[in-house]
């Protein structure tokens, strides 16, 4: 009897890991995708308005959500709510982050963005969750890493370098409470009415603030393709990053979606044949590091 019951434990324990290590690999592959949406979304704007980038680039992936909503039929009210509010942190954050840019410099930005990951993973201690030493510590090398991969060695002395990094900060605070809610979301309720909400909320906020500056929308014709590619591949990562909240613990699930940067920073020394600093691949095998302490635990 106590072998069976042995076995019976060991089959449990078995199943467990199997579902963490899904839950790791749905969100390491959430980040990848979503460092991919952002070099995609990061070429299209040196030569095309940010502003019309990220508001067309929204609206596909508006209709694509909207499309599976209408297909199945039914919305969960509770998700969608949670929804509105991941994508009106979404959307305030990267207005912020557009701001803070032209303000500042990217190696000034970019590594205070990339300690948005602290935000979900704190409210998720907070509220409860207690994940294993060994992946606390994954997690602290993965957010050291995705900082540290960030970091350019190009610096200029500006006069507004305080107010970007305040606007940094904010931009921070509102992605990392996007990632949160939308994990809470998905993992609560519905995934599918989570996403949908968060597009309808960041595609809102965005046509307000548009409306507010009279940013231009206009796009030539042969740009509409690749802008509505990087929208698809956002919420392709949203839906990974969704999933990924079945099977793990959300404090750890949102500090290995949050390893974007590492991608992007890869993506454009393989394809733009940017060099990488000593910080940077400094910061690619720490967050690398941290993700298999994560897997491991």
């Amino acid at each position: 009897m106590r072998r069976r019951r042995a076995g019976h434990g060991d089959a449990r324990r078995a199943a467990r890991l199997e579902l963490a290590l899904v839950g790791v690999l749905l969100a390491f592959a959430s980040s990848v995708v979503w460092g991919g949406a952002d070099f995609g979304g990061g070429l299209l704007t040196r030569r095309l308005p940010a502003f019309a980038v990220t508001v067309w680039s929204q609206a596909a992936g508006f209709v694509a959500l909207g499309t599976a909503v209408l297909v199945r039929g039914d919305v969960s009210a509770r998700s969608f709510l949670l929804g509105l509010a991941a994508g009106a942190g979404g959307g305030a954050g990267l207005a912020l982050f557009y701001r803070a840019l032209a303000l500042g410099t990217m190696s000034v930005v970019s590594p205070v963005v990339a300690c948005g990951a602290v935000v979900p993973f704190g409210i998720s201690i907070a509220s409860g969750e207690r994940p294993a030493p060994l992946a606390l510590a994954g997690a602290a090398a993965a957010v050291a890493g995705a900082v540290l991969a960030s970091i350019d060695e190009h610096r200029s002395e500006s006069a507004d370098r305080a107010r970007a990094v305040l606007l940094a900060v904010g931009a921070a605070i509102a992605l990392g409470l996007f990632v949160y809610f939308l994990g809470l979301g998905s993992r609560e309720g519905d995934a599918l009415s989570t996403l949908f909400g968060a597009r309808v909320g960041s595609l809102s906020l965005l046509a307000v603030g548009v409306a507010a500056v009279r940013a231009p929308l206009r796009l030539p014709r042969g740009a509409f393709a690749p802008v509505a590619a990087v929208g698809l591949a956002d919420v392709s990562a949203n839906a990974l990053f969704a999933a990924a909240n079945g099977h793990g613990l959300l404090a750890l699930v949102s500090v290995l979606g949050s390893l974007y940067p590492v991608t992007t920073v890869l993506l454009a020394h393989r394809l733009l044949h940017e060099r990488l600093t000593r910080p940077q691949r400094a910061g690619v095998a720490v967050a690398l590091c941290g993700v298999a302490l994560i897997a491991a635990a």
